[in-house]
């Protein structure tokens, strides 16, 4: 897996190509900026870039915009964007470009180790990689669309932990109910919020955008 870091604290920045490093990772560049990122990804051609939301020179969205682009250039780049707290519009601004290889982390999970490096390799695989906080605050704010109050309190359990990438499986440990059970919340939750097999789209995917466009609104 090769990687590109780019994180305008020269601490963080450092400290995570160590880390990385110490797991047998090939961290092939590092940058300060959104311009110095976009070069390296261009240069390096890496698997996976992981950019911080906001840096210089105004410290916005340089790092969301930096993020989009390299998609852009590079299609099927993995993406791990870090922030220190929940940006709602930055988050669902990178999901609706399309949910694959791309994650969205508070910083404070690079000091979970375990939970930070498994989230890294997921997004690496294709997958998704939501920080539950995200999840979490996008529940409470998105009641616009009614269709999202008809899931049980138990389907939203189930559509927040889809949301945060975890696969079936995953879901029914955390639960602790069956495969089945799980299957069965997410067949209801399709129904629920009107997604068809017959749409050509990935109905997982669907779902969890459905509600993320909906705070996009409201913010």
């Amino acid at each position: 897996m090769r990687i590109v870091i780019a994180e305008d604290d020269p601490l963080l920045r450092e400290g995570l190509a160590l880390l990385l490093r110490a797991e047998a990772l090939d961290v092939v560049a590092t940058a300060g900026t959104a311009d110095g990122a976009l070069a390296a990804v261009d240069e390096h051609q890496p698997d996976v870039a992981i950019l911080d939301v906001r840096m210089p020179p105004s410290h916005t969205d340089e790092g969301v915009r930096a993020a989009v682009e390299a998609r852009r250039r590079r299609p099927g780049l993995a993406v791990l964007v870090l922030s220190a707290y929940v940006e709602q519009s930055f988050a669902t601004e990178l999901l609706t470009g399309g949910v694959s290889g791309l994650g969205y982390l508070l910083k404070e999970r690079v000091g979970r180790v375990e939970e930070f490096l498994a989230a890294l390799r997921r997004v690496a695989a294709g997958g998704t990689a939501i920080d539950p906080e995200v999840v979490a605050q996008l529940f409470t704010r998105s009641r616009q669309d009614t269709r999202l109050e008809r899931l049980s309190p138990r389907e939203r359990e189930v559509l927040a932990l889809m949301a945060e990438g975890l696969g079936n499986t995953a879901i029914a440990r955390r639960l602790v109910v069956t495969d089945g059970a799980v299957h069965k919340h997410i067949r209801a939750i399709f129904a629920k919020l009107d997604l068809s097999p017959a749409d050509q789209v990935d109905r997982r995917v669907a779902a969890v955008l459905h509600y993320l466009e909906d705070a996009r609104r409201r913010n």
